[in-house]
């Protein structure tokens, strides 16, 4: 039986906050706040559970902000295996400012980790077995170089592990030569990697198939309220996002990941796994947290999924 495993190298608790204004040098009243264990691998993780699928999460924790997030994990019945490390696992905050209608983002680095820890971790990943699940997720921490992912990936391809990546650095097209199973870049993502501007949908198609020539077994690609493309060796799906109230899009991408994984996970047919993970991606987007999945249905109901056949023409499906 295959063990299915979420990595978050750069844990985050994340403060959400809604104000009606933000003005400087007064004191802003918030109307409302909500504090979360986060970090992406750890949103799939969340995301799988509420699936019905087991997972383990691995990364690095410090301090009491590190051992928050694992106790809402083992919460939530999710299994970690997290690496102690010094200092204090990072508060993102993400703020809402509903006169202008904007949101903000500030995100912290997060605690240096130690040489002796990343060898512990690669370790770790050395251990996994043939036909296990791996998805890495996120940004890295101070002292982890980006070349991790390749050692990652390199790991994974020699024991037979399905590796998923959703991760910003170029240092992920160097893993391509070890066919990861799934790639989940968004659009700004896939144009930094092939340094490019991208702005017409042939453009996504040809860098998306790219990605599949250079390696990667299946893509992801997520267009934000514009919808996805998921791109194989066989075929080519797109589907459109549904409309609806955008409150914060942290954890969207990472709800389409974890949905999408599953219906994978579960060999669901992959349009209906498509449509389920634009809606429960959307659910996220509409509110301060991780979707509960009580309107993904409904929700369903204005997406369209798509096979393309060429660049210009598409059948629905």
């Amino acid at each position: 039986m295959s063990n299915i495993y979420t990595c978050t190298l750069n844990l985050a608790i994340d403060l959400f906050i809604e104000t009606d204004t933000l003005i400087p040098a007064v004191v802003n009243r918030t109307k409302d706040d909500d504090i979360q264990a986060n970090g992406k691998g750890v949103n799939v993780s969340l995301v799988l559970k509420m699936l019905g699928i087991n997972s383990t999460a691995m990364g690095f924790k410090a301090g009491f902000t590190g051992q928050y997030i694992n106790d809402f994990l083992k919460g939530k019945s999710i299994a970690t295996d997290f690496i102690d490390v010094p200092g204090l696992t990072r508060i993102n905050v993400f703020t809402q400012v509903n006169q202008t209608k904007e949101e903000y983002k500030l995100v912290n680095k997060g605690p240096e980790i130690p040489a002796e820890s990343t060898v512990e971790f690669l370790t770790q990943i050395e251990q996994l077995k043939a036909g296990d699940y791996l998805s890495v997720s996120g940004s890295l921490p101070r002292g982890v170089s980006p070349t991790i992912l390749i050692e990652i990936a390199k790991r994974c391809y020699q024991q037979k592990v399905f590796l998923i990546i959703d991760s910003s650095y170029l240092e992920v097209l160097d893993c391509l030569t070890y066919q990861p199973y799934l790639l989940k870049p968004n659009e700004e993502e896939l144009a930094t990697w092939f340094d490019v501007t991208i702005n017409t949908k042939t453009e996504y198609l040809y860098y998306g198939r790219k990605l599949i020539e250079l390696g990667a077994q299946n893509v992801l690609l997520s267009l934000g309220g514009e919808g996805a493309y998921f791109f194989s060796q066989n075929q080519i799906l797109y589907g459109n996002s549904p409309k609806g109230k955008v409150v914060n899009t942290a954890c969207a991408g990472d709800t389409l990941l974890g949905t999408f994984f599953a219906g994978l996970l579960k060999k669901d047919d992959l349009a209906a796994t498509l449509k389920k993970g634009l809606a429960a991606g959307s659910s996220t987007a509409f509110r301060k947290g991780i979707t509960d999945f009580s309107d993904v249905s409904d929700l369903e109901k204005q997406i369209t999924v798509h096979t393309v056949t060429d660049q210009s023409k598409m059948e629905a499906k």
